[in-house]
């Protein structure tokens, strides 16, 4: 297949309206004097909030394919639409939306990164042998900065979320619950917001995600599994008291890649030429190259692949504000270059990735508006 290239994508205004907004537009809301007068959403002032985060339920999905959630859909008209950020992959979105800053700020610049110190690529999702999370992100989160102002914080997810590596990151200073099914943890949620009279509570449900990767997000296994999650948002928002507002939001889009519509670097050995540690994820690769090697691994991977793919210098990617401003610490975490698809096209390496992820049909990570576009869908409390 023939891929076309997107439009040429512009970085997010990260003074304006991202994924980056949404706590703190909550947290103000609730009257957390941190963050006073950054609410952009225009969030009724409640006393209570829960945000539920869908993974991988993109905006423009959500609308493509909003016959499988009739109760999203009657709130769609007053949803905004947001950038999430870049790269458009869980780990980075969840630094930017558990800190409120760009992902040069908090430093989850991606999947899979180099970690400096050692010189070794560090997998922001699973944090397997990684280091203290605290020291690598170690900007107060919204979560602390709630907890300091009084409102008592409840997350609610997986068992395994409780102290991952992730977590405490990105999302440090919320009690947890755990709960394993959706409607388990809108039971828990429920629980949660009934206890006290001022909180937050944040519900993450990460099986769309899932779906879309094995199945394609224009599956049929996708819509009946948003057809669950609308239902059981419609649950939650019948159960939480009178004065609870309810924020769905979610961490980046999807993309469906054809097979065909793929290289695998394992075939290509002169690309491999030069570079030192693959890194990032099949719709957005970085690379760390050898001394003196990154000239020539630009010019082979933009002879080799033209239009289909953006090869960015870290420079440059910095310079035209992806990562919004970025600490010095955190510049060598970011790839040498950037190799960023367009179109339906991804690359992949059958030698160093997992089988099952270079097997998964949906994917995200680069810079279109499907996968970079997100809502933010408000039901505000039945009373004020």
């Amino acid at each position: 297949m023939t891929t076309l290239p997107d439009a040429a994508p512009r970085p997010p205004d990260w003074s304006a309206g991202t994924l980056a907004s949404v706590l703190p537009s909550v947290a103000d809301r609730l009257g957390v004097g941190r963050y006073a007068g950054r609410d952009v959403f225009d969030l009724p002032a409640v006393p209570r909030t829960v945000v539920v985060l869908v993974d991988g339920l993109g905006h423009d999905l959500l609308r493509q394919r909003s016959g499988h959630a009739p109760f999203l859909r009657s709130h769609l008209g007053a949803a905004k639409r947001v950038p999430c950020g870049f790269p458009s992959t869980t780990a980075t979105s969840m630094g930017t939306f558990g800190t409120g800053l760009p992902p040069g700020a908090h430093g989850l610049v991606g999947m899979q990164v180099l970690d400096p110190d050692t010189d070794r690529l560090l997998n922001e999702l699973s944090w397997e042998d990684g280091p203290d999370p605290r020291r690598w992100q170690p900007n107060e989160t919204v979560f602390e900065a709630a907890e300091n102002a009084g409102v008592t914080v409840t997350m609610v997810g997986p068992h395994y979320f409780d102290g991952s590596g992730l977590t405490t990151a990105a999302l440090r200073g919320a009690g947890f619950r755990a709960a394993r099914s959706i409607d388990d943890r809108v039971d828990a949620a429920v629980a949660a917001v009934r206890a006290t009279p001022r909180s937050l509570v944040y519900l993450y449900w990460g099986e769309v995600d899932k779906v879309g990767h094995v199945h394609g997000c224009q599956s049929w296994q996708w819509g009946d599994e948003v057809e669950s999650v609308d239902a059981a948002l419609r649950r939650l928002c019948a159960r939480v008291p009178d004065d609870t507002s309810v924020v769905v939001t979610a961490d980046h889009g999807m993309v469906d890649v054809p097979f065909a519509d793929r290289v695998d670097l394992a075939h290509e050995p002169a690309l491999m030429s030069g570079v030192r540690h693959l890194g990032g994820e099949a719709r957005n690769l970085q690379l760390y190259t050898d001394p003196g090697a990154a000239a020539d691994v630009e010019q082979a991977w933009t002879s080799r692949f033209g239009e289909r793919v953006r090869v960015l210098t870290r420079e440059r990617a910095v310079d035209e504000g992806w990562f919004g401003t970025v600490r010095p610490d955190v510049l060598p975490r970011i790839g040498d270059l950037l190799a960023v698809t367009t179109g339906t096209f991804a690359i992949v390496h059958s030698g160093l990735m997992r089988r099952e992820v270079v097997a998964l049909l949906g994917l995200h990570g680069s810079t279109s508006e499907a996968e970079i576009a997100v809502p933010v869908v408000v039901v505000p409390p039945r009373r004020g």
